[in-house]
Formats: structure tokens, C-alpha cells, sequence
């Protein structure tokens, strides 16, 4: 120290603490989306939209077909207080009804990609016009 009161105190980091500060600061950092980039980013949007109504209709027709399988071959029936074979035909109903919102996945999944496709093929269009040339 020399008493003029400029001193500072320095820390240098490691080579791994330096990519590691620079990951970091990375993220928080605002860069321009490439054209290929945004391509992609839609594309996969219209993909993981259908693929969530689809699994979301599927999972809750399985579970509406298994509770109905249940109510059809189990004693649920005496717990409910009904007769028994009032539980097995709501359960065959029940059953019938959660296999055709199972069924609907695929359908659901179609109708959905086709639609988001088609909000979004001008921007994709553009994209490839400029990527293209």
C-alpha cells in the first residue's frame, strides 16, 4: 500500500471457473435468434403442442376405460350400495366410453399438427424463401 488509496484488490479465476462464468453469463446475455434457429423453434413448437393434446387425451381415456374395468369386475359394487349387476353394465358403459377418448389420440394429434402447420406456414415459408437463397 501506498497510501494514495488507488489500490484494488484482484482475483483471477481458474480456466474452468472462466467458462463456467462465461455459461453463466450466457444465458442472461440478449442475442439475435438465427433464421435457422427460429426454424426450428417452430417446428418443434407445432410438434410438442399436438404431442400434449394427444398424451393428455389418451392418459385420461385410460383411466376413465380402467376405472370402468374396475367397476365391472370388482366388488365396488357393494361399496357403492348398488346391485351388482347395475355396477357391471355402468362399468362396461364407463369402459366403453374412456376407450373411445383413448381412441381419439391420434385423431386429436392430426388435427392438432395440421392446424398449428397452417398458422404458421407463412412464417416458416419466409424463412426457407431467405434461408434457400
Amino acid at each position: 500500500m501506498n497510501g494514495n488509496g488507488n489500490e484494488k484488490f484482484r482475483y483471477t479465476y481458474s480456466a474452468e471457473e472462466q467458462e463456467e462464468l462465461k455459461k453463466i453469463r450466457e444465458k442472461y446475455t440478449h442475442r439475435d435468434e438465427s433464421k435457422i434457429e427460429r426454424l426450428r423453434r417452430l417446428d418443434k413448437g407445432v410438434t410438442a403442442k399436438a404431442q400434449i393434446y394427444a398424451i393428455t387425451f389418451g392418459v385420461i381415456g385410460t383411466l376413465i376405460l380402467g376405472f370402468g374395468m374396475s367397476l365391472a369386475m370388482s366388488d365396488l359394487s357393494a361399496i357403492l350400495g348398488s346391485h351388482r349387476d347395475m355396477a357391471m353394465l355402468f362399468g362396461i358403459i364407463i369402459g366403453i366410453v374412456g376407450g373411445a377418448i383413448a381412441s381419439l389420440a391420434h385423431p386429436v394429434y392430426t388435427f392438432i399438427l395440421k392446424k398449428e402447420r397452417k398458422k404458421i406456414a407463412p412464417e416458416v415459408l419466409r424463412l426457407t424463401d431467405e434461408l434457400l437463397k
